[in-house]
């Protein structure tokens, strides 16, 4: 048996000359990032964030992405001018793509190409550098900043400061490893608590020369500087809530033309610690269980069973759309958890004996025990229930959403990494109780869970990418923001022709993230953590 060869590579992102699509101001770029699962198909693996009014970008945040040497990995960026907040990048201008594969990118280690609107369509000037650095260091530096008397730069207010934190690279040139959070009209700011793979922050070297820069924001994307200092790990470490690091933060012009100058305001480091940082894997390994759970939607909009045209339609071979959604992505996920003992539910149908509505009814009328065991006996439960039950309405997601966060909280409480929940809903879109399902989704943004959505159908599905939104974006009726991302939404169609292993990857793709996140949210290491691994530097 051939021993697969995997490695944790880290892409650094920049475009130059980007076409500008924005009337009266600058385009606002993002970068994505997608994997070939053939046949000419993709699933998203991460993207950047958005730089505002900018068309010549350089991406703060890093792209991660498992190597294997054995393979070809196809890989495809695409830029996109963002003008809201939505995660389809559907309606968003494209400002040019380019494909390769990550061998290439690998054995460059840095790649400079022209950006392509289409194949052989240049992207005007359009250009994209990917840098990569293999990442052996599983540590990460964990600071947190704020900074006070800062120079006013604004005609009509306070500065709207940032940061940038940029290492020294090989050639000399200072590459960026992080930027900070706008803090709008405040020249005495405090950053959020931010944390930077080590390797990425300064390859691992704790006395690698590190510029700081302070930067008042202007939306037109002409930023000022304020001033900068430069500094090291090893000095940054010094700082504690006790006794925290102060830096002058110099603007070398001033500096040159006033014989009195004296700073631009001063940035301190309340505290720096250097932390474990772990992988899903880590977790897995460690200990963690996947719990899984199954919803499948039983409402009218389904059309009837015995119809050809219906989604619960049995084929000839025994399947339908939902059936395969099942396979496909249960076989996978079915791995991780050792008694493979599964929750069924069903929602929006009317169940015997009184066929009264139900919006959670265990798929094997058994409410005290709900359980199938692996993912042949949610296949039999659902096969059972079909002729048994009468498709209703209407589509409520919330029951079931709060029924999995109700055993989740459980596990929140024991605080360890023992236990992430999953819940897949298969559904043909047609949801009516939107309000009530984004408050708990942003309530399980709490908690040890994801939410895996499946569009079945040829609906109009735009409620599930509302729901689909990243950290900040969706929010309750009462303004509450999600403390992280823990929806996946993947249609179904986009699928029918692509190989089976497609929809699991596209559905699966975030829940690694999505579960790391919650537990370096709550502070958890691993069960049984492994050593931390770290880059000896000669």
């Amino acid at each position: 048996m051939a021993v697969q060869c995997v490695t944790k590579v880290e892409l650094s992102i920049s475009c130059q000359n980007l076409i500008d699509k924005d009337v009266g101001s600058k385009s606002d770029p993002l970068c994505v990032l997608l994997q070939s699962t053939g046949e000419d198909k993709w699933v998203e693996l991460d993207r950047t964030e958005r730089v505002k009014n900018c068309q010549s970008p350089e991406f703060s945040k890093k792209l991660r992405v498992d190597y294997f040497f054995e393979k070809v990995q196809k890989l495809k960026f695409g830029v996109y001018d963002i003008d809201n907040n939505s995660v389809d990048l559907g309606d968003d201008d494209y400002l040019g793509g380019f494909e390769c594969t990550l061998g290439q990118i690998v054995s460059s280690r840095k790649l400079i190409r022209p950006l392509e609107l289409k194949k052989g369509k240049p992207a005007g000037k359009g250009m994209i550098t990917i840098g990569a650095e293999e990442i052996n260091d599983n540590r990460a530096i964990v600071l947190e900043v704020e900074a006070r008397s800062l120079d006013k730069k604004d005609l009509f207010g306070k500065s709207d400061p940032f940061l940038e934190f940029s290492k020294q690279g090989e050639d000399g040139k200072w590459q960026l490893v992080h930027r900070t959070e706008v803090i709008k009209n405040n020249l005495n700011p405090s950053w959020k608590k931010f944390s930077v793979s080590l390797q990425t922050f300064c390859n691992s070297d704790l006395n690698k020369p590190i510029k700081v820069s302070c930067v008042d924001y202007d939306s037109d994307g002409s930023h000022d500087l304020i001033g900068n200092f430069e500094t090291n790990a090893a000095e940054l470490q010094k700082a504690s809530l006790s006794s925290p690091v102060e830096y002058d933060c110099i603007h070398p012009e001033k500096k040159q033309k006033k014989k009195s100058y004296k700073n631009s305001g001063v940035v301190k480091i309340r505290s720096c610690t250097i932390e474990a940082e772990y992988s899903f894997l880590d977790y897995v390994m460690g200990g963690c269980q996947i719990n899984f759970t199954v919803g499948i939607d039983f409402t009218g909009s389904n059309g009837d069973p015995k119809s050809p045209d219906s989604l619960h339609y049995m084929s000839p071979n025994g399947l339908n759309q939902y059936l395969t959604a099942l396979w496909s992505v249960g076989q996978v996920i079915q791995d991780y958890d050792t008694d493979k003992l599964f929750p069924a539910f069903g929602f929006g149908a009317q169940v015997p004996p009184n066929f009264q509505v139900s919006h959670e009814f265990a798929l094997n009328f058994n409410p005290s025990s709900p359980y199938c065991q692996g993912i042949t006996g949610i296949v039999e439960a659902y096969r059972a229930a079909l002729p048994q039950v009468k498709l209703y309405g209407p589509t409520n997601f919330s029951p079931i959403i709060n029924h999995v966060a109700r055993i989740a909280s459980g596990g929140a409480q024991q605080n360890t990494a023992g236990q992430y929940f999953v819940l897949m809903i298969i559904t043909d879109g047609e949801i009516t109780d939107l309000d009530q399902t984004r408050q708990a989704i942003v309530n399980c943004s709490k908690l040890p869970m994801s939410i895996i959505i499946i569009g079945v159908g040829e609906a109009d599905f735009k409620a599930m990418e509302f729901l689909d939104g990243d950290n900040g974006v969706l929010k309750s009726l009462t303004g509450e923001s999600a403390a992280r991302d823990v929806v996946q939404f993947v249609p179904f169609r986009d699928f029918v022709k692509a190989p089976k292993e497609a929809l699991a990857q596209a559905v699966l793709a975030e829940v690694p993230s999505q579960a790391v996140s919650y537990f370096k949210m709550r502070r958890l290491a691993p069960v049984q953590p492994p050593k931390p691994q770290a880059k000896v530097i000669p």
